[in-house]
């Protein structure tokens, strides 16, 4: 096993929310893993598609693993979304990350999420803080 994963394992394991969501771990690497989960019925909005909170926070959360996993503590300051495409009940979605930018204090990640089309249905761009606090595992 990685440092990255031995990381997010710490997280995850304290994270509720993202365990609610379903979210599956398929790769983690510093800077970058891929997070799959699928749409259930309890994620829907008014209009029967899933609520822009779920992309949102699934997105969140690879964010978070994505700069931990270098092994410095980070916490995110600044974050937006865009969302290009109505999500389904019953899709599957899947994070693709991008790490723009690592300096000594800040990352700054892009991450799409993708259905299982391969289709981009919402974009999310990421700055976090490097605190410069290690992990301890």
């Amino acid at each position: 096993m990685s440092k990255a994963s031995d990381i997010i394992d710490q997280m995850f394991l304290k994270d509720p929310f993202s365990r609610w969501l379903g979210i599956e771990r398929i790769e983690e690497h510093p800077g970058s893993v891929v997070l799959q989960m699928t749409v259930r019925e309890d994620m829907l909005n008014g209009f029967g598609i899933a609520h822009g909170g779920i992309c949102y926070s699934l997105a969140d959360s690879a964010l978070a693993f994505s700069a931990n996993g270098h092994g410095i503590q980070s916490v995110s300051i600044e974050t937006s979304i865009s969302h290009t495409k109505p999500v389904q009940l019953g899709d599957v979605l899947r994070t693709q990350v991008i790490e723009e930018n690592l300096t000594k204090k800040i990352g700054i990640y892009s991450i799409a999420i993708l259905n299982q089309k391969n289709e981009k249905v919402a974009l999310f761009k990421g700055t976090v803080f490097r605190t410069g606090k290690e992990w301890i595992i």
